[in-house]
């Protein structure tokens, strides 16, 4: 539905280049929004015109004229005026409004057939004759996007809708209050880095318009509408493992999950299973945090001990001491190839088992 704050901006802006004042009101007399002050007489005045079948009326000064939507009327509009041409005016500020309706409503079901549709609340038969209804592209490269940030508001949707257009194919929308959803529509072989680079201008967007930290997910590329909703859950389960395993990371895609995709969707009893084989059932004490960023930083340079040494800024050998202190620990040897992936599958199932537990 239209708000009061845009029929006000509208025929203020009007009345700025006519000069004319004018006011909309509703059925019972109420006033939704006049650039003049509103008295008694103006609401009995307003009652007897929308119960009458004229469509227009002057009465003295003002030039009452009314604004339908589909054969109903919605709202009374009194241009107020003694000028030869208020009347006029008045129908172009009805033509205006009509038109900021349909705009409204058209808006508004787009945003609850997404959603149902993202929700996989449509019948397949539903999804295509609503979207001819509203006129949405059945088949088209689309990609969802989900966008999460420390301070939700609706001045991040907004800066979103700004950003992608609904002319280009693109609708915002949300199912919650804690994230909001781009259904984006993408080039036939859009690569990539081209679907990575969309996800990092809407986090730096969003970090220097809004001013918050965000975060943003996404699935893969599905071509029927009727798929949007797969999209969706993709991007879902990403922004979820991503802050699970990759929490350093503001753009998450479903395709580049790798091992947390699958250690994810692992029932808790084998994660149980898999750290005792481990660990003998209790993470070693060594496992503290400079060892663990010692560890990271390790797998970041593919088991370089020079070039973590010196990312570490840390001599060689001390190194190679941190490495031998932990291989004492657990019994893993992480500078060879099969006890480094072991360790790194191993402690991202205790951060998987930790945030279950948070959940609990």
């Amino acid at each position: 539905m239209i708000s009061n704050q845009v029929i006000f901006n509208s025929i203020t802006e009007l009345k700025n280049i006519t000069k004319v004042d004018l006011g909309v009101f509703e059925l019972n007399g109420g006033c939704v929004a006049a650039t003049f002050e509103t008295e008694e007489m103006n609401r009995e005045m307003i009652v007897d015109f929308a119960d009458s079948p004229a469509e227009s009326q002057v009465i003295g000064e003002h030039h009452l004229l009314k604004i339908t939507e589909e054969d109903d009327v919605q709202y009374i509009l009194d241009a107020r005026s003694l000028s030869e041409d208020a009347y006029m005016i008045g129908r172009i500020a009805v033509v205006q409004i009509q038109e900021l309706m349909i705009a409204y409503k058209e808006r508004f079901d787009r945003n609850n057939f997404f959603q149902n549709l993202i929700l996989d609340n449509l019948l397949l038969v539903d999804i295509y004759n609503r979207a001819k209804k509203l006129h949405i592209v059945e088949i088209q490269p689309r990609v969802v996007y989900l966008i999460e940030s420390n301070k939700m508001d609706t001045t991040i949707g907004e800066l979103l809708r700004g950003m992608f257009s609904a002319q280009n194919g693109d609708f915002v929308t949300s199912v919650d209050e804690a994230s909001i959803i781009l259904v984006k529509a993408v080039e036939e072989h859009s690569s990539v880095e081209s679907l990575s680079q969309i996800a990092r201008t809407i986090v730096d967007t969003i970090n220097t318009e809004a001013m918050v930290n965000g975060r943003v997910a996404y699935g893969t590329i599905v071509e029927d509408l009727r798929d949007v909703s797969k999209s969706y859950k993709e991007a879902m389960m990403a922004l979820e493992v991503g802050k699970i395993f990759y929490q350093a990371k503001n753009v998450i895609a479903y395709s580049s999950l790798g091992i947390g995709r699958l250690i994810y969707q692992l029932p808790i009893n084998l994660c149980q299973m898999y750290i005792h084989e481990i660990f003998g059932g209790e993470i070693p004490r060594e496992l503290d945090e400079e060892t663990l960023m010692t560890v990271n930083k390790f797998f970041e340079n593919n088991l370089n001990v020079s070039e973590t040494s010196r990312q570490l800024f840390i001599h060689r050998n001390t190194l190679v001491y941190r490495i031998e202190k932990l291989q004492k620990a657990t019994g893993l040897d992480i500078r060879t190839f099969d006890d480094a992936l072991t360790l790194k599958i191993a402690l991202m199932v205790v951060n998987y088992m930790n945030h279950l537990e948070q959940k609990i």
